[in-house]
């Protein structure tokens, strides 16, 4: 998608969606365990070299808990919950930014109340992410704080995709 293709303007509608924006299942694959996560790219600029998405995390949800090279910028802008972003836990509500240093590993995860819904920038060309081995796993378990977020009940689910 080239930025000169994009309309100047897409109304907003309903339920965090917007016209002429493409609702997507996040990562489609399945190669990643998560739950309940959908994306929508709002905007992409090669010329800027920055695309802006709007992912939602269902509730109870969680995205993949992963690392890459790029970093990226995240805004919610619905919803509470937590997110890891490498050593730290924070709860996180509407208007709360995050910042994910290259290499990091992260994850979010919605309230069991409501959905969280979140910004995300990240540059155009960007690599793909790289899931934790068993040792990394082991390594942040060592950390009292991400031991507790990511033995949560949701995570002992996937604890075959995770390699845990």
């Amino acid at each position: 998608m080239d930025n000169e293709q994009q309309p100047n303007f897409r109304p907003a509608l309903e339920g965090f969606r917007w016209d002429g924006v493409a609702y997507q299942p996040y990562k489609q694959d399945g190669s990643a365990p998560f739950k309940d996560v959908s994306r929508q790219v709002l905007f992409h600029a090669d010329g800027l070299g920055c695309e802006l998405r709007y992912f939602e995390v269902g509730t109870g949800g969680y995205s993949t808990l992963e690392r890459h090279q790029h970093a990226h910028a995240v805004m919610v802008l619905r919803g509470h919950g937590e997110c890891l972003v490498g050593a730290e836990i924070r709860s996180v509500k509407p208007l709360d930014l995050v910042s994910i240093p290259s290499w990091t590993w992260h994850q979010f995860r919605a309230s069991e109340h409501e959905p969280l819904g979140f910004l995300c920038m990240v540059n155009v060309a960007r690599d793909r992410p790289q899931l934790p081995t068993e040792q990394e796993v082991t390594d942040l378990k060592a950390l009292p704080g991400v031991a507790r977020f990511l033995e949560k009940p949701e995570h002992k689910a996937h604890r075959s995709a995770l390699s845990i």
